[in-house]
């Protein structure tokens, strides 16, 4: 929980640093690159978190890795190693995304569909949030099999049910109520 609150405070602090600066696009920008380098390659995860690794090969490494980012997020990364929580940084990059999204009022919308997106479906999903909740959003996508097709869009309390499981489950309830008229 402390742990939180450090990357909820460093998060905080980097997005009004970066408003005042009049670069909060281009940080989000490096944040998202961050998030995603970091998911996908966990021995550079690993790395930031390990103790054994000294403060100064890890921001080589930061450096080396993220040559062209912008200096709030290359100071990030100093003022993290120099305090000692460089290993909260998936933890602030994932807090950073979240302020910035309430502040540009930008929705997180988890769809689940039963194939990978293609760029077509994640852009009429897309266009589906915003006709829906009238707000830009982002998108994340699980794939779950059993859906059998279609999607499940679920943005806040807001729960949009495609798929063709849910239909066919509604026209299983359809009959048995039928049933027994």
């Amino acid at each position: 929980m402390a742990n939180t609150r450090a990357a909820q405070r460093y998060a905080k602090a980097i997005l009004e640093l970066a408003k005042e600066k009049a670069v909060l696009k281009e940080v989000n920008s490096d944040f998202r690159l961050l998030e995603n380098t970091l998911k996908e390659n966990k021995n550079l995860a690993n790395i930031l978190k390990s103790p054994v690794v000294k403060a100064s090969d890890k921001q080589a490494i930061l450096n080396q890795i993220f040559t062209n980012v912008d200096a709030i997020t290359q100071n990030t990364f100093a003022v993290l190693i120099e305090n000692g929580r460089i290993a909260l940084i998936q933890d602030v990059v994932k807090q950073f995304i979240r302020l910035y999204d309430e502040d540009q009022n930008i929705k997180v919308a988890h769809v689940t569909t039963a194939t990978a997106l293609t760029p077509a479906m994640h852009t009429k999903l897309l266009d589906k949030v915003k006709q829906l909740t009238g707000s830009e959003a982002t998108l994340t996508n699980a794939i779950d099999e059993s859906i059998l097709g279609g999607f499940i869009l679920r943005v806040g309390d807001l729960q949009y049910d495609a798929s063709v499981a849910g239909k066919l489950n509604s026209l299983k309830k359809k009959f048995n109520q039928n049933a027994y008229i």
